[in-house]
Parts: structure tokens; sequence; C-alpha cells
């Protein structure tokens, strides 16, 4: 199970209460300054911004490797997460694929436990990571034609299964469509949680991986171009996660794929596995608070701001 060290444990706000320090820092994390966090300002550069998007091209294969690895990662100042990963990272790393690519993922399982992955999305049953849990030291190839269009999830699905998943074994799939979309700023944000203490509950909460990152380091845009978010709810033991997006709105997209509907808000929520595609275009710059619209996420790390910028 996750181990937490270190002086700075949150708890999450269930009935337990949170050390003096840890709400201090929370608090001054909430308005962008004395976050704490230590990682650098790059830390998760491979899991916000996407590979860039490839042309529609007939007969086209993607390969890709993914390695089940256990890894202590820190998602806090002081506090670190014994977690199972692809590729080392909570959440996994963004695969990008256009739509009708044959998708080929070459699957090494390097822990002690079986593991698997499950696209979500249209494929063969063999190719499900249901009845295929990959043994310690094994690994699987799976191969399918990327469909439909839109941003999916994949996620460990070998029992139990809520252990593979709070533990960090998800990532974000954007399969293109045929015919591209707009050109855009493009991030991708994956919302989850932290079991730190090993009760059931989550103790922090993230985009990312790492709590309170963006208020310690906003992600600079520019007003002149659409930014375009691929959003996915990952979040485990609490049944919803959300956006929330301050002085301004958003068009939604659920699930990305391009026959759906789009609809004007400033705050969306999802279920786990849950996804959409946001966009935004700036009516102003500055500063643009953005965040989970449920306080106890905010004060224990979902929380960061968009620097608007006239350029």
């Amino acid at each position: 199970m996750a181990a937490a060290s270190g002086s700075h444990s949150a708890h999450s706000a269930h009935g337990s209460s949170r050390p003096h320090d840890s709400l201090t820092e929370a608090a001054h994390a909430v308005h962008g300054s004395g976050a704490p966090v230590v990682a650098p300002a790059d830390a998760l550069d491979d899991l916000l911004y996407p590979p860039a998007p490839r042309p529609h091209r007939p007969g086209r294969k993607r390969s890709f490797t993914m390695v089940a690895q256990h890894r202590e990662i820190e998602i806090v100042k002081g506090v670190k997460f014994d977690a199972w990963t692809y590729n080392g990272t909570v959440p996994g790393p963004i695969l990008r694929v256009t739509e009708d690519d044959l998708l080929s993922v070459r699957f090494v399982n390097s822990t002690e436990h079986p593991h698997s992955i499950h696209f979500h999305g249209i494929h063969p049953a063999d190719m499900d990571g249901v009845l295929e849990p990959v043994d310690p030291g094994q690994e699987f190839l799976y191969e399918f034609r990327a469909r439909p269009a839109g941003v999916h999830p994949y996620h460990c699905h070998v029992p139990p299964l809520r252990e593979h998943i709070q533990r960090g074994l998800y990532g974000a799939l954007i399969v293109d469509p045929k015919e591209p979309r707009k050109p855009a700023q493009e991030l991708v944000m994956v919302m989850n949680g932290f079991d730190t203490d090993k009760d059931g509950e989550n103790n922090f909460y993230t985009v990312n991986g790492i709590a309170f990152f963006y208020a310690k380091y906003p992600i600079k845009v520019k007003r002149s171009q659409t930014v375009r978010i691929y959003l996915i709810n990952m979040t485990e033991f609490d049944a919803v996660n959300s956006f929330h997006l301050h002085a301004d709105f958003f068009r939604y997209q659920e699930n990305g794929h391009p026959q759906n509907p789009w609809r004007h808000t400033d705050n969306v929520a999802q279920i786990q596995a849950e996804r959409g595609v946001i966009e935004i275009d700036f009516a102003e710059p500055g500063m643009h608070m953005f965040h989970a619209h449920q306080t106890e996420f905010i004060e224990l790390g979902w929380t960061g701001f968009f620097d608007v910028q006239d350029a």
C-alpha cells in the first residue's frame, strides 16, 4: 500500500484535522505564493504538453513501449508516495495518435505484481487488458486501430482495481480526428488523488501528480490563441472531481469526439474515467485561477493559475 513520510503530512478533511503548518502552506498556495513544491518548474512538462498532432495517413503504425515500474514520488514538499507507474510517472506518459493509426504498445511488467493496460475506446476484446493480466517479468503487445477520435484514459485493469488505479497506473490517450482541429495551445490535465495514510480516503489532490504545482508555477498562455485542454478524471475514492475557471467561460465537449456538441460554462464535473476537451479564448490578460470546485480539494493541492499574456 501507499506510504507517506515527512513532516508536512496533510489529512483529508473527512473528519480528521491537519497540522497547522499544512493549513498555512495550503492557504499561501491558493494565492500562488509559498506553495509547498520542491520540484523544478519543468518537472511536469512532459505530462502537461502533448506531442504535436500528425495529419491522417492511411496505414501508419505508431509504436510505443510502456513499462510498469514501482517508484517513490514526492507529491508535496516532504511527502513521499510509493507509486505504481507506467514509465516512472503518475500519470503515465501522454500517448497521441491519429484516428485509424495502428496503435502498437509493447507493455513490459517489471514489478512484483500482475498488471495490464486497459485502453478506453473501440478495439478487439483480446486487446482489452482485462482477461490478459501480464505477470511479473513478462510482456504483452497491444495492437489495434485507434478509434474513436477524442481523448481517452488508459489504466490497469487487474484486481483489485482501486488499488492499481489509486497507486498511479493510468494516463491519457489522445486520438486526433482525421479532419484536424484548429491550431491551439494544447495542454493535458489528468485529475487525481493520493491516499498517503492508507485509510481509503485521499489526503492530496493534484493535476498531473504534484499538489499545488500550478499555483507555484502558473501556466503561461497567449491571449491571442485558443487554449485547448484535454481533461481526464482518474481520482479514486471520490465520486466526482471538477474543473472551474475564474474570470472567464470555456467551451466543453464530452470525450472530445468531433460529433459531440459543445456547451458554454465555467465549471465541469467528471466521474472517474470521464473526460472531455475544454477550449478557452481568454477575454482578458492576467492571472486566471483554476481549480476543483470542491473546497477541500483546493486546500489539499488541486489549484493553479493561467498567466494569460498579451503577446
